[in-house]
């Protein structure tokens, strides 16, 4: 299995617009964040986590082919408004793909995007994706896919496992229950936002609390704003490290 971290950006991106700050104007690629997302690829097949704002161009930095599955974490602009940009593969591949995720959260992205679900044939378009709600542990090319529920501030999100690989965006706190689900892992991809505090993310010292409970062999922050340099992961403890757009984990 092997794990890309499409974007390692909170939901205003870095550079964010309109500002320049260090982070903003800094010349380390590692610095430049798009929207938060990953690509897992098991047995020969995609799975895109989340459809970020920034899918198109992730997509084509990273020389994507094609999507087999996608999974949803929560219904927040930036994790979603991408979604769009999966035409594109539709229009070469011809594929309805598999789209599963919480059923509020289904729920809530087939209402926004119907023609998605449902195509709209009188304007040209053909259902992109079929939606599977999911709360429970399958198994999807190889991988087994466990659901984690994850708090984001007084929102409801979902963190996936895949067999030992964990992805934590948008968290704020870990229910007991989910701690549960996430023993035993080689690697934990968290959301971490900045050094200081945030009502709906974790922050790094929360992130590494986190850590020190699961005790992960590797770690890496994600969902990072400009108040972070990437450089300024040579303070994170060992094993701990920044993501950046393009980092890609073999397991």
């Amino acid at each position: 299995m092997k794990i890309t971290i499409l974007g390692s950006g909170t939901s205003t991106g870095v550079p964010m617009v309109g500002c320049h700050c260090q982070v903003c104007g800094s010349s380390d690629p590692r610095d430049k964040r798009t929207r938060a997302s990953i690509l897992v690829e098991s047995c020969g097949q995609r799975i895109l986590v989340d459809t970020s704002t920034d899918l198109r161009m992730q997509a084509l930095r990273e020389g994507i082919p094609q999507i087999d599955a996608v999974l949803l974490t929560h219904t927040h602009a930036d994790h979603i408004h991408g979604i769009d940009d999966l035409r594109g593969f539709h229009f070469i591949h011809r594929r309805v793909i598999p789209c599963y995720a919480s059923q509020d959260t289904i729920d809530q992205v087939s209402a926004n995007f119907s023609y998605i679900f449902e195509g709209l044939h009188s304007e040209g378009y053909w259902p992109l994706l079929e939606a599977f709600p999911v709360e429970d542990p399958f198994d999807l090319f190889g991988c087994r896919v466990t659901p984690v529920p994850i708090r984001h501030g007084s929102f409801l999100a979902t963190g996936y496992r895949f067999d030992n690989a964990a992805y934590l965006t948008d968290c704020s706190e870990i229910p007991d229950q989910s701690l549960a689900l996430l023993q035993g892992l080689d690697l934990l991809i968290i959301d971490a936002l900045r050094f200081s505090p945030h009502p709906n993310h974790f922050n790094i010292e929360g992130a590494l609390k986190i850590t020190e409970i699961l005790k992960p062999r590797r770690t890496v922050l994600t969902h990072l704003t400009h108040e972070v340099h990437h450089s300024d992961g040579e303070r994170l403890p060992q094993g701990v490290e920044f993501a950046y757009d393009g980092l890609s984990v073999e397991l």
